[in-house]
């Protein structure tokens, strides 16, 4: 398993735990649910950059055909 995705797997877990932590507590410490949110965020983004565009060849086809006019 290559190094990135360890990071981004641990960022996700650690995230939502810290958050799930945050929230069961009788009185809510808002400044650890929001750190913990910001972790998880980070991680999902890091793990999102790796991911293809599905839609990416589709954009250079078009299916407009342009005719070359000569002017005379």
């Amino acid at each position: 398993m290559d190094i990135s995705r360890v990071i981004n797997f641990i960022c996700i877990v650690a995230g939502g735990a810290i958050a799930v932590y945050a929230q069961a507590e009788q009185k809510q410490n808002s400044y650890l649910l929001i750190g913990g949110i910001i972790i998880l965020m980070f991680g999902i983004y890091r793990t999102s950059r790796n991911i293809p565009s599905k839609y990416g060849k589709q954009e250079e086809e078009t299916f407009v055909k342009s005719e070359h006019i000569d002017e005379n």
